[in-house]
Order: C-alpha cells, then sequence, then structure tokens
C-alpha cells in the first residue's frame, strides 16, 4: 500500500492562498465563462488528487497551482494552458483518466496535457533531462508550442524551489536550465524568464561571482537610484510639453548580463558603467506607435549626445521573435553611457509575455517568423540520421544570434542569423539551390559561397548542375537548415560513391580470382588506415584507393605465414594506448581524492581543461575509455555535461592535501612596462616560493595579456598568489583560467 503523504496546517494555507491568487490573475484576462472552467479544473485536481510530494519536499498540488500562476500571470496564456498546468500531474498520477479530461475539457486540453505527461516521463529515472531524450521534448513541442511554454512555466517555479533540492540535483537541474531552457525562452521572447532563469543558475553554479555583484549592486544602489533620477527628471518635463502619454523608469541589469559585461570588457566591477537601462514606455494608439517612438527619439538626442554605432532599430523590422523596440545609448550626466529604450505597451508586453502577447495582439508581426523556425524545428527532427549531440548543437545554433534582412530577386525579405553566408541563403531558398549552388550576384557584383551576408543585401543564387555538396562547406554555413541538409546531402553522396566502390572491388577481386570476406575487408580497412568500411569503398569509388594495390596487400598476406605473431602486434599497440592516455591527462597522486563513500585506489585522472586543484569543489565524470576524470565545478564544460551526460556524474570531493602539488594557470593582463614581467616573476619564485613551470606574454600597442603557470598546493596559496600579482604596479586584472567563461 502507498504511504500516505500527510499535509500540514501550513501547506493548506499555501494552497488556499496559491488558488485564490490564480483565480484573481484569471479575471484579469479571462472571459467569466472560462474563469468557471478554471475552477473546476483546480477543484479536480485537489479533490481527485492523491497527494504526492516532488523531490524537492514540496507538494505536488503547490506545485501546480504556482505553474498555473507562471502560466496566468508572467507568459499570459489562456484558459486551455492554465487548465493544462492544473491538470497533468493528476493525470500522470492516474488521479484522473486521460478520457474524463477530454469529456470535461475537450480534445484540444487532453493533446497538450498528453504532450505533458511524455515530457514528464523524460525525467522519471532523473531529476535532469539527457540530450537524447530532448529530442523527444521538442517533437511534443512542435506540435503545439504551449506545450513547451507550459513546461518553461514548470521549470522556473523548480528554479525558483531549487533550494530545497540536494546539492547534487541542484547542479544538475541548474545545467539544465541554463543549458536548454534559458536558451529556450530567449527565442521564444520571454525576456523576463529567461532573464531570472540566468540569473538563478548563476547562483548555483557560480555562488561567489553571483554573491559578489549582489553585494556590489547593493552598495551602490543608492548612488545608482540618484543618477537614474537625475537623468530622468528633464526627461519627463520634455516628453510632456510634446503631449505624449508615458512611464518612464531605470531598470538595474541583471547579474548575468553585468557578469558578461564584466568578462567582455576585462574591467572590474566599478568600471563597468552601463549596470542599467532606462526604458520609456508609450501608451499609444497602433497607428501612432512608431511615430511616437522615433519622436521619443528626438527628444531624448536633443538633451543627450547619442552614439550612432549603437542605433538599434527594431520597428521597422521586429526580431523574428516578435520583438519591437528602439534602442539607443547617450552620454548622460557624469559623461557615462546610458542605454535607453524606447516602446509602445504593446510592445512591452510582447517583450515580456513573447508568443503569448501576439496571441492577444492578432496579427502581430513576429508570428510569421515565429511559424517559420518552428518549421525549420520540425525539419530538424524529422532528420533521424543526425545523432543527438549534433542535434542539439544545430538546434542552438540561432537560439541567441542576432539577425540579418536580405532581400531574394523578387524582394521577398528574408532572415537569417547574424554571420550567415551566401551558402546559408542557399539553403534557406531550397535545399537543392543549396547543394548546386557556386556563388551569388550580390547588389550585382559577384561573391563566393563564403561571403557573409550584410543587411539589406540583395541576393542572387548562381548555381551548376555539375556542382557536388563538399564536406568544407560545413565550415562555411553557419545556420542549422543548412548543416542538417548540407551533412544529409554529404551522407547520401558519400553512399553512393561508397556503393560504386564496393561493386568495383568486388567485379575486380572476382576476376584475379580472389574471394572477398568480411575478415579480409576488416584488415584492408586496417591496412589503408580508414575510420570505417564505408570510408574505405568510398576511397575505391572516387579513385583515391587504386584497386591493384588491394590486390598487390593480398598477394604479399598470402605470402607470409599463416601462424603470424599477434602477441607482438598486441603489445605494440598497448604500449601505444598507454602512451597515448598518459600523455592526455596529468594523473594524481594516491588518496588525494575521495569519491562518493569514501571509494579510495580509484583509476581517476584531473581533467587538463580546468585543472582542478585542492581547495576546489569538484565532480568526478567517467570517462568512455574508463576511469574518472576530476572537473572543477566551474569547469566550461561542466554545464554541457551535465546536460547531455548527467548519468556519468560522480559526486567527488578532496581528503586531507598530504602536500600534492598542483598546476594552475592564471591570465594577467597590465600595462607593458618595462620590468613588469621580472616583478611578476618575482612574486611567484621568491616572495611566494612557488615553482614556475611557464610563462608567456603579449604585448600590444602599451599593454599586454599574458598566462602564466605555476605549481601550488591548494587554493589558499593561489589565491594569496593573485591577491599578490594584482599588487604590483601596473597589472590590471589577474584571473584564473579554467573556469566558466
Amino acid at each position: 500500500m502507498e504511504n500516505q503523504v500527510i499535509v500540514s496546517e501550513e501547506e493548506k494555507v499555501q494552497i488556499r492562498k496559491n488558488y485564490r491568487t490564480l483565480l484573481r490573475a484569471c479575471k484579469n484576462i479571462l472571459s467569466n465563462e472560462d474563469v468557471t472552467e478554471v475552477r473546476k479544473a483546480i477543484e479536480m485536481s485537489l479533490e481527485r488528487k492523491k497527494e504526492h510530494r516532488r523531490p524537492s519536499g514540496k507538494l505536488s498540488a503547490i506545485h501546480s497551482l504556482e505553474v498555473a500562476n507562471i502560466v496566468a500571470s508572467e507568459i499570459g496564456l489562456g484558459r486551455t494552458s492554465i487548465i493544462c498546468a492544473l491538470l497533468y500531474d493528476v493525470v500522470q498520477h492516474e488521479d484522473v483518466q486521460k478520457h474524463e479530461i477530454k469529456e470535461v475539457f475537450g480534445e484540444s486540453v487532453e493533446a497538450i496535457v498528453t504532450g505533458l505527461i511524455k515530457v514528464k516521463e523524460l525525467y522519471t529515472k532523473d531529476t535532469s533531462i539527457e540530450t537524447e531524450n530532448f529530442r523527444k521534448l521538442l517533437l511534443s513541442f512542435a506540435k503545439d508550442v504551449r506545450v513547451i511554454l507550459i513546461i518553461l512555466a514548470d521549470r522556473l517555479e523548480t528554479m525558483r524551489s531549487l533550494g530545497l533540492y540536494s546539492q547534487s540535483n541542484q547542479q544538475k537541474i541548474a545545467a539544465e536550465v541554463g543549458y536548454l531552457y534559458a536558451p529556450m525562452a530567449h527565442r521564444l521572447g520571454l525576456y523576463s524568464i529567461k532573464s531570472e532563469m540566468e540569473d538563478m543558475v548563476m547562483k548555483y553554479t557560480m555562488r561567489d561571482t553571483y554573491t559578489f555583484i549582489a553585494q556590489k549592486l547593493n552598495e551602490t544602489k543608492r548612488a545608482r537610484d540618484k543618477y537614474i533620477k537625475d537623468f530622468i527628471e528633464p526627461l519627463k518635463k520634455e516628453l510632456s510639453e510634446a503631449g505624449l502619454k508615458f512611464e518612464i523608469k531605470g531598470r538595474t541589469k541583471t547579474i548575468h548580463s553585468i557578469h558578461n559585461k564584466i568578462k567582455k570588457q576585462n574591467t572590474p566591477f566599478e568600471k563597468v558603467y552601463d549596470l542599467f537601462a532606462i526604458r520609456v514606455i508609450l501608451d499609444s494608439k497602433e497607428k501612432d506607435e512608431k511615430a511616437d517612438c522615433w519622436k521619443v527619439y528626438s527628444i531624448v538626442t536633443d538633451k543627450y549626445q547619442p552614439n550612432p554605432s549603437r542605433l538599434r532599430d527594431w520597428l521597422s523590422i521586429p526580431k523574428s521573435n516578435g520583438y519591437e523596440s528602439l534602442h539607443t545609448t547617450v552620454l548622460g550626466p557624469e559623461k557615462k553611457w546610458v542605454e535607453v529604450q524606447i516602446r509602445t505597451e504593446r510592445m512591452n508586453e510582447v517583450a515580456e509575455k513573447g508568443l503569448a502577447a501576439h496571441w492577444k495582439y492578432k496579427g502581430g508581426k513576429g508570428e510569421k517568423g515565429m511559424d517559420q523556425w518552428l518549421s525549420n524545428i520540425r525539419e530538424v527532427l524529422e532528420n533521424p540520421e543526425l545523432n543527438a549531440i549534433d542535434f542539439i548543437d544545430d538546434f542552438k545554433l540561432n537560439l541567441y544570434d542576432e539577425e540579418v534582412f536580405v532581400f531574394t530577386p523578387k524582394g521577398d525579405l528574408r532572415r537569417l542569423p547574424k554571420g550567415a553566408t551566401v551558402l546559408d541563403f542557399a539553403f534557406d531558398i531550397h535545399s537543392g539551390v543549396g547543394k548546386k549552388c557556386i556563388g551569388a550576384k550580390i547588389n550585382g557584383k559577384h561573391a563566393s559561397i563564403k561571403q557573409t551576408l550584410k543587411n539589406g543585401d540583395h541576393i542572387e543564387i548562381v548555381t551548376s548542375n555539375s556542382q557536388q555538396p563538399r564536406k568544407e562547406w560545413l565550415k562555411v554555413v553557419v545556420t542549422s537548415r543548412a548543416k542538417s541538409k548540407l551533412k544529409q546531402a554529404i551522407k547520401d553522396l558519400d553512399y553512393k560513391e561508397a556503393e560504386f566502390g564496393r561493386e568495383t572491388l568486388v567485379r575486380r577481386l572476382k576476376n584475379w580470382k580472389i574471394e572477398i570476406n568480411d575478415q579480409l575487408v576488416n584488415q584492408l580497412v586496417k591496412h589503408f588506415k580508414m575510420k570505417s568500411i564505408n570510408d574505405f569503398y568510398r576511397e575505391i569509388g572516387i579513385g583515391s584507393i587504386d584497386v591493384s594495390s588491394v590486390k598487390e596487400y593480398i598477394q604479399e598476406q598470402e605470402k607470409k605465414e599463416a601462424g603470424r605473431d599477434q602477441a607482438e602486434v598486441a603489445q605494440l599497440k598497448s604500449a601505444t594506448n598507454f602512451v597515448a592516455n598518459v600523455d592526455e591527462e596529468i594523473t594524481a597522486s594516491d588518496d588525494v581524492l575521495m569519491i562518493d563513500k569514501n571509494l579510495k585506489n580509484v583509476d581517476y585522472t584531473l581533467a587538463k581543461c580546468c585543472n582542478p586543484i585542492f581547495g576546489d569543489e569538484i565532480f568526478g565524470f567517467v570517462a568512455v575509455s574508463g576511469g574518472i576524470k576530476i572537473h572543477r565545478m566551474s569547469c566550461p564544460n561542466a554545464p554541457e555535461m551535465r546536460s547531455k551526460f548527467g548519468y556519468r556524474i560522480v559526486n567527488a570531493k578532496w581528503t586531507t592535501g598530504t602536500g600534492s602539488s598542483f598546476q594552475a594557470t592564471l591570465k594577467v593582463t597590465g600595462s607593458d612596462d618595462i620590468g613588469i614581467v621580472s616583478n611578476i616573476s618575482q612574486v611567484i619564485t621568491k616572495d611566494m616560493r612557488l615553482k614556475m613551470r611557464s610563462i608567456s606574454i603579449d604585448s600590444q600597442e602599451g599593454s599586454f595579456e599574458g598566462s602564466v603557470t605555476v605549481f601550488v598546493n591548494d587554493t589558499q596559496v593561489l589565491d594569496l598568489l593573485i591577491k599578490k600579482i594584482k599588487n604590483v604596479k601596473g597589472v590590471y586584472a589577474v584571473s584564473r583560467i579554467g573556469s566558466i567563461a
């Protein structure tokens, strides 16, 4: 018999509170009839549900109500989606049957609930989703986009409750959300959800950095608020005098975006000036929207000097996810650059709620682009030859990229990611055009397939029937559509060439009275150093391997003694593998690490990508070749490993130090002054008495950037070294190489 879940008084209060909050949200966006339907779904959910608890310990009833609240209030979806968010958990646990859902709420609700249950089933074995299953998730999503919108709400609520999970689950879930769902929210235009997800991912995966920036923002809040007020006041007066109805406010940028600026600009927090953006939201009629936005732009740039290179016009041609706004950067008081965003209330709702707002404002300009993107996703999903790793990489290609807008010879507008080439454009027109592409005419001038496209280009593709797809083209294209179609075309071509090669070999050997079998073919593959049998046949098909040389090899083998010394070959192979493995990783000394439950004498190595040292937070990763590789939690490859291969993650921690020496590499930037390198070396070798393995410096235009590799016992020694190098006169910044970028 299943254990009965005891519901506390506090939890009952929380359920009632969430219930009332959801009904209030529904009354603002739904008709009275739809609110009645939602109330019916809430009552069915609460009355029929046998209480369950999630891995966090939270009651599933509370979770469902909170997800439904996000769906209603923060994404702005309607009756069907809210009901689905409430009911898919009770259907999954078989407290309510699917046929009952169909009878009471209709086929649409049943179809989405079925999709949600399929997605939830992907999580039955673990708290995070594996790459292989992500394709299945997207298959549900591609049928009805509301499935993924509800799942995004589910993941957002999970992130808000992440403190209730175990530390290992926190890492897995945060890595997955950062790797898959935050980019997805961005692509669907859910900027608020995307920003919150990114900040919370950083909170759990880079806690020290997150806390540092949060504290700095808190310390500078008063000065920042005063600056925003001084910037806004003169604009308010002039906008009012122009007869505009508006709201103007300052918004501090997210911790995640500030962290990116610190890295990109390679500067300390104190020198990052654009910590906030000013947003002007206009109450305008739809026919006056563009004119009013440009009127505000004129007033802002009359008052403050604009930076012409930072103007972003998404009014004339919105982003493909529907985002419309006018952005400019101006020089405010104290000579500080300030970003100003200008949009209407309608545009703001689209920016906050993405697709859902488009459904509210019928005929939104972003809907056509979104339909095209969903069509492309279905196309990638339907390619069964694409393995999971390539698939997820292809899928993510277009998520964050900025866009360029180009035209066909007939004047049709085409959107492509920034950096797209002529060959991308050709495949965007049609895969048959892409395969035969030999170049283009851009604005009337001849261009190669590699040429990068610019906004406003008019492009006419030039084709040739003798042209065939090439593997080198994969380095030319950037869009997922082009990569997917190109890989398939190359595979088809390789198969045809391999078939021709196989038929040629069989026919010629038969003429020479030589019988071919699997063992002989495998020997030939190894002799000619081919990766696979198909590659071997293909090389024959295209003439790279002469069939006469195959005949010569077979005749030589027949002359040799049958009893070949296999032991010598095996020994040589074993020795080669041993050397390769030793060269690949730095092996740690015995008993430095304790993996899981005091497990010792494990074959483990320290990963070169992040060079963990004693004191770092670490985890183990089971290698395909055997053994465990130890990585830092902040390793740049950690999010991908956790999302794609979560089942191969092993908990790991250090035991006592035992005086072992570890390798660490520091990135140092500074002024290219005489003697600065000598001063840095002196700090390492004389002041700290550390062994230095290498130092390399690259000077340019009065400044230098270099890397220093040293041996240290633990993170305390490394932190002290970083502090001392930072104090060297002329040094701008010091950071450890091998952390999340």
